[in-house]
């Protein structure tokens, strides 16, 4: 009974160990998809930039207007990586989490851009033995203290966005 009991420990520690490892293994593959993905879009690689993504992505933008499938979002992109520099990206801070299976996993980033610090956020999936990028949300982050003058500026744009939105519903 006693070597039972031991065994079973054993096996729950290498399982949790084995946990570990491929948490880790996540993670540093989701961050080197991602890295690539910006390293892609600031040395204007739209084949190497596209291909981290899955064909069924989707992309948005920082505007309101700006909710793209891969189609369109490459459309929109191709000019910007013609003319040899699309957008530079670099890592701030990074969060990934995923589901039980270690097949799905969800980020959040800090990011220095053109626009200073934005929101990168999205959904990252296993296929085969390569992460793709199936969601991402860009978003500019706005101080708090600042919120009242950016509502202001954004105002009646988005005020007949939002009448001509709830038209459709």
């Amino acid at each position: 009974m006693k070597q039972i009991v031991i065994l079973l420990i054993i096996m729950t520690l290498s399982g949790c160990k084995s946990t570990m490892v491929n948490q880790a293994s996540l993670k540093a593959n989701s961050n080197a998809t991602l890295d690539a993905w910006h390293k892609a879009a600031a040395d204007a690689d739209y084949n190497a930039y596209f291909n981290l993504m899955t064909d069924d992505a989707v992309f948005i933008g920082t505007d309101a207007t700006e909710n793209w499938n891969k189609t369109a979002f490459q459309a929109y992109a191709k000019p910007h990586f013609d003319k040899g520099k699309a957008w530079s990206f670099t890592t701030l801070e990074r969060h990934i989490y995923s589901d039980a299976t270690g097949k799905i996993a969800w980020f959040d980033e800090l990011l220095n851009t053109q626009m200073k610090i934005c929101r990168g956020s999205g959904v990252l999936v296993k296929i085969d033995k390569e992460w793709k990028i199936q969601q991402y949300v860009l978003s500019m982050t706005v101080p708090n203290e600042n919120s009242n003058e950016v509502i202001k500026v954004k105002a009646s744009l988005e005020d007949m966005m939002i009448k001509t939105l709830k038209s459709k519903q």
